[in-house]
């Protein structure tokens, strides 16, 4: 099934989902009850065509992320912070005064700033200066950069491995789970219901997460080729480098997000093994939120039934040159063995199966309906023929 269009991100208790130029944000308030805004947001690329351009779009993307991430993660705390009859700050007063209105735009413009300028710090600053400790020991200009990129990779996973440790921080991961599985949820084609999230998968190959590992492996790439002899001119490039990196880690994700072969499962992989520490099976009540945010601004249920058509065609073609009354005499994985084993006139000349395994390849590309029949322990096209007889009914 095709994308759905909708991301998000989890914020303190709730979770944010964006879809266009609207995002929600759907926090479950101390009295447990849950609290759901709609904000308007029109993205930069859709100010002006330059910021649309592919590898520019990546900067100005992540930028707005960045953004809107600041802003939403503002509004959830605020419902968690204890400051009833506090009086404002002298900060609080002194930029309210300056700014007015815009105080809180100032504030995030501020807190993103210092975010880019700690992570840009950390993440490839630090590798470069810690590399270039070991420059006496390796000679080689190309070992030394591959060592700054692992020790950069080194650096990021302890950092995530580290803050997943922090008690508020899983309940954020478990959120994360809940905006992942309600996506995958949509996409798999099933109603958007706590059940169906529920057994859906916590991981999705639009994650921010795998943009961040994209990055770090582009990084080592892209600082291979920097020669430079003096490390200043080296550590320039460096930063001058990061919006490009950014750039191709967007387009890279852009289009792993909306494809589906076995080039795309390879590279999204390492992004996808990292997913289970930034995601965590999330509660019925995270769950419930997760829905909440998504209903705001996405008619799922007009989704479903646009898809409609094109999941009956994929059910009723997939298995169409296999023969249904031999089917229906199956009832053991043997018994499948066997059926594709055989060189017959029931598979046609493009579709001939040496063995189960090239089933389930084929498998892989159908809709999640038929894949749940499918994977049936002991009658996996016993249950295809029945789902199958039922959609052309």
């Amino acid at each position: 099934m095709r994308s759905c269009g909708i991301g998000g991100q989890a914020v303190i208790e709730g979770v944010m989902m964006k879809n266009n130029d609207v995002y929600s944000v759907a926090v479950r308030k101390p009295d447990k009850n849950i609290e759901v805004i709609e904000r308007e947001f029109k993205a930069t690329s859709s100010k002006n065509k330059f910021f649309g351009l592919p590898f520019i779009r990546g900067v100005v993307n992540f930028i707005d992320s960045l953004r809107i991430g600041i802003s939403t993660l503002t509004y959830s705390s605020s419902f968690y912070e204890d400051d009833e009859g506090e009086e404002p700050s002298k900060f609080d007063e002194a930029t309210k005064k300056i700014f007015k209105d815009k105080q809180d735009a100032v504030i995030n413009g501020i807190t993103i700033f210092i975010s880019l300028i700690i992570a840009i710090a950390v993440f490839m600053v630090l590798p470069f200066l810690i590399s270039r400790l070991l420059s006496k020991v390796i000679k080689s200009v190309f070992l030394l950069n591959t060592v700054e990129g692992i020790i950069r990779i080194i650096i990021f996973l302890l950092y995530v491995l580290l803050i997943s440790r922090m008690q508020d921080i899983k309940r954020v991961f478990m959120y994360h789970g809940a905006e992942h599985k309600s996506i995958n949820c949509i996409e798999n084609g099933l109603p958007l219901t706590v059940e169906n999230v529920r057994k859906s998968s916590r991981f999705h190959k639009r994650c921010g997460t795998s943009f961040l590992l994209f990055v770090m492996l582009i990084s080592i790439i892209l600082f291979i080729f920097i020669r430079f002899d003096n490390r200043i001119l080296q550590l320039v490039a460096r930063l001058l480098l990061v919006p490009v990196i950014a750039g191709i880690a967007y387009e890279v994700l852009r289009f792993a997000g909306n494809s589906d072969n076995a080039f795309v499962n390879i590279i999204s992989k390492p992004g996808l093994l990292l997913q289970r520490l930034t995601t965590k099976e999330p509660e019925d009540d995270m769950i419930e939120v997760a829905i909440a945010a998504v209903e705001k601004v996405f008619d799922w249920k007009e989704y479903l039934a646009s898809n409609a058509e094109e999941l009956n065609r994929e059910a009723e073609e997939a298995f169409e040159f296999i023969d249904m009354e031999q089917i229906d005499k199956i009832n053991t994985l043997d018994d499948i063995e066997d059926l594709f084993e055989k060189d017959t006139d029931e598979v046609v000349e493009e579709k001939k199966y040496e063995s189960f395994d090239e089933l389930r390849q084929e498998e892989e590309e159908l809709p999640v309906e038929i894949k749940e029949y499918v994977r049936t322990e002991s009658s996996r096209l016993r249950s295809y023929n029945k789902i199958n007889r039922r959609r052309r009914k």
